[in-house]
């Protein structure tokens, strides 16, 4: 049994930031029905990411399939549909299925869902208890709404890359965007939060509700200790947080540091993270500098961090002095938080990560023993579910149509002949 178990979503949304929230629903029990615009004369049908590659999924024979990697990451345990929605009769096959549903998530931009009559106050009427999720750029008010979000400029436009990167007075510094799409993928997470809060209102009530997230909002969210410290101190002093590189603003030592060369010469780096005054005592008695501790200057973090720059110089020469194993086996030994860094090869690799079941393999229609990154979700009595990869487009069309609204197949047939589904 899964946690959604009975729980039906139309799923409506393209790319990240919606597919991400939908999976994790999915993974949770969830049927998630992903609907995906057919193929067409101008246009190759469905989730635009399904053919952002390389990398293609290599199917059994070896060669390239349609299935990108990015695609494939975001939309296991859902089935497939397809549906133009910009034509009337695939408008009604929507309106169909909302009634048999929970939940509705689209990503399209302000005003489009009310053109196409699938927006909230048309889907309540069919579902009062339907749980509407919409996820844009902007939300559904302001000034922006009517403007395109994108994860890229959304980390720009939200501070996100003032704050990332290395310091600007140092070689490589200026505005740096972060390795994956995070405003999408926070604003996923917060959207998966938000439509759980909004379903049990709809079961204790009978009541659905209008979820409107927004990119910009999770990402102005997301700046946490540093949105708190320009609101708390910095507006009035006149202090803007700026990017610090791999150091923290609030927290010394916090940071990576150089070590020895391993034996081929190459430079080897380190994660040290002391978080607080006891783990800095212990950091420097194993690292033979117990006066640091000592040292008024140092001995609190408030210091520490005031003393910043006298410190680092001091704990950057410390730390060429040993190797990055011998560094990471007395931190580990001593309690003192510390860590590599990995690139995905070791990532995958690592016997933690392959321990907690981090990569799992599935049975793809295309492919065997296809690999992808696991839910991280443990739950000790509805675990995630495991059964279906992620979808061929319009896979399940004839399936959930058949079953869900009873069409027979001359209807489904009809259909496909006139290209609505």
């Amino acid at each position: 049994m899964n946690a959604l178990d009975g729980i039906r979503i139309l799923d409506l949304s393209r790319v990240l930031a919606g597919p991400w929230c939908t999976q994790t629903l999915a993974d949770l029990g969830a049927d998630v029905i992903k609907v995906e615009r057919p193929t067409g004369p101008r246009h190759p049908g469905g989730d635009d990411t399904r053919g952002w590659g390389p990398p293609f999924l290599r199917s059994r024979d070896g060669s390239d399939t349609a299935e990108a990697a990015y695609y494939l990451g975001a939309n296991r345990n859902k089935r497939s549909i397809t549906c133009d929605i910009a034509q009337a009769e695939g408008q009604d096959l929507i309106r169909e299925l909302v009634q048999h549903c929970d939940i509705f998530v689209e990503n399209y931009k302000v005003g489009d869902m009310a053109r196409y009559g699938l927006d909230f106050a048309t889907l309540q009427k069919l579902n009062p208890k339907l749980v509407y999720c919409s996820i844009t750029g902007f939300g559904q008010t302001g000034p922006y709404k009517e403007r395109a979000g994108y994860d890229y400029a959304i980390q720009g436009m939200g501070g996100l890359m003032s704050v990332t990167g290395e310091r600007d007075d140092l070689p490589g510094g200026g505005p740096q965007k972060v390795g994956v799409a995070v405003a999408d993928l926070f604003t996923g997470m917060y959207a998966t939060t938000a439509i759980l809060a909004a379903l049990r209102h709809a079961e204790r009530t009978g009541e659905g509700q209008h979820v409107d997230m927004a990119l910009l909002d999770t990402q102005v969210a997301m700046l946490a200790n540093l949105g708190a410290n320009y609101l708390v101190r910095g507006r009035d002093d006149g202090k803007v947080p700026h990017r610090a590189g791999n150091a923290h603003v609030n927290i010394v030592p916090y940071q990576v540091f150089e070590v020895a060369p391993d034996a081929q010469g190459q430079l080897q780096y380190i994660i040290l993270a002391v978080g607080n005054d006891s783990q800095f005592v212990k950091f420097c008695q194993v690292a033979g500098c117990p006066e640091l501790a000592a040292d008024p200057r140092f001995a609190q973090n408030q210091n520490r961090v005031r003393h910043r720059a006298e410190l680092v110089p001091q704990l950057e020469a410390i730390m060429k002095t040993r190797n990055k194993s011998d560094w990471l086996a007395t931190l580990e030994s001593a309690k003192v938080p510390g860590g590599p860094i990995n690139n995905l090869a070791e990532v995958f690799a690592d016997e933690h990560v392959l321990a907690r079941g981090m990569v799992q393999s599935w049975e793809h229609p295309l492919a065997d023993n296809m690999q992808l990154v696991a839910s991280p979700i443990k739950l000790s009595a509805t675990p995630v579910r495991t059964d279906l990869p992620p979808p061929l487009l319009g896979q399940h069309t004839e399936e959930i149509l058949r079953e869900t609204l009873k069409y027979s197949p001359e209807r489904l047939s009809e259909l496909r002949q006139r290209g609505i589904v």
